[in-house]
């Protein structure tokens, strides 16, 4: 590889830009769909976590110095049970640690209960501009099944003071839902567009190992699932009616108006770096060794305990080979809409995409190529899994 070719690979990361990752892994109850690393305790030491949030992110910046955060975003569990005074000290230390873009992205995930609603004027105080509200569904019964703590009216009425206290809101729903017709999901996406202000996620159920839905599943006691076809049909269904609305499928299940896709999760999709802090967190960081991938203990009192005692809560760190990075970002960048960049990949990789496979694809109707990119078209976006089995062999 020539000089030119080394020093393009170790600024790939600039491709996708710079951000940080906090994971706040406490939730009121969870849900039994869900397989992240969320836990239900009776009580948080706020300031205990702050501090060693804070310590984390420190102790990052002094192996990225000199780095501009573009975008910082709060995950979960439910960030929204976070303190105003909690989110704001991390905030502190992430400004003390790198510079912010102009322009920065600063989202919280939450819940629509009446109790997180009540903080979200000093989110905004403290500096977060966008909202991820976790709705999930717009009928009381489906969100009953789903293990949510609030109702429909409890969500649009936390939406309704959202959009009044940050210009961007964004909310997540969950469709092919049990014994959910393809008119009902018409039906609950018509009130969703109605409502959205320019970003909206919407997810299949997926059934995960190791959740609740997962074990009811296995005994046979998860009934009325939509089959394939109905999936398929009510996925396709979705993409119409979202970019019929203006809500253009940017990601296989985010929409948004034009300019306002998330910028963090596109920082993932098109394989930027990460800093990530708290239990469980997973980055990404390009470091003059090579890039590398960061984990995090997952149980939150091992992790503290590492943060007080070891200065530091990461479990791993370990480069990623360059074969790696490229599966990495054919993986992630093929999910959007605008695909893949063929050049970064094959210097990522080493060599091209089989150029024998694509043709063959193309040909199906289920890729298209063009100014140096592979993208699904809208016939092979419900496909991906094998177009990417194709593409990775």
């Amino acid at each position: 590889m020539t000089a030119q070719a080394l020093k393009k690979t170790a600024e790939d990361w600039r491709d996708g830009g710079f951000g940080l990752y906090v994971h706040w892994p406490f939730c009121a109850a969870k849900c039994p769909y869900c397989d992240f690393n969320s836990h239900v305790v009776d009580h948080v030491d706020q300031s205990r976590w702050a501090d060693a949030l804070s310590s984390e992110i420190a102790r990052l910046a002094t192996d990225l110095p000199g780095r501009i955060l573009g975008s910082i975003f709060f995950g979960g569990g439910t960030p929204s049970l976070m303190l105003p005074d909690t989110v704001d000290t991390v905030l502190t230390a992430a400004r003390a640690a790198w510079g912010f873009a102009n322009d920065i992205e600063i989202t919280l995930e939450a819940n629509p209960t009446s109790v997180e609603k009540q903080r979200f004027r000093a989110y905004a105080e403290a500096g977060v501009n966008r909202l991820s509200m976790g709705v999930q569904a717009l009928n009381d019964d489906d969100l009953r099944r789903l293990g949510r703590l609030h109702s429909v009216a409890e969500a649009r009425a936390a939406f309704d003071v959202a959009r009044d206290c940050f210009d961007r809101v964004s909310f997540d729903l969950i469709y092919a839902r049990q014994g959910q017709s393809r008119e009902a999901w018409r039906s609950e996406l018509r009130e969703a567009l109605s409502m959205a202000v320019d970003h909206l996620s919407l997810y299949q159920l997926t059934i995960e190992p190791g959740t609740a839905f997962g074990a009811r599943a296995d005994a046979g006691r998860l009934r009325d699932l939509p089959d394939d076809e109905m999936s398929a049909d009510m996925y396709l269904e979705t993409q119409d009616m979202c970019g019929s609305a203006g809500m253009w499928g940017y990601e296989i299940s985010n929409h948004a108006a034009a300019g306002s896709e998330s910028r963090h999760n596109l920082l993932y999709w098109r394989q930027g770096d990460w800093a990530a802090v708290g239990p469980g967190a997973h980055g990404r960081l390009t470091l003059p060794q090579g890039r590398g991938a960061t984990e995090s203990h997952m149980a939150p009192g091992a992790w503290l305990a590492a943060v007080a005692t070891q200065g530091t809560g990461e479990s791993l760190r370990a480069l990623l080979p360059r074969n790696e990075q490229a599966m990495e970002y054919l993986l992630m960048a093929m999910r959007l809409a605008e695909g893949l960049d063929e050049a970064r990949y094959a210097r990522l990789a080493g060599g091209p995409l089989d150029q024998a496979a694509l043709a063959a694809m193309e040909e199906l109707g289920v890729i298209r190529r063009g100014a140096g990119r592979v993208a699904a078209t809208r016939a092979g976006r419900p496909v991906l899994n094998a177009i990417l089995r194709e593409l990775a062999a």
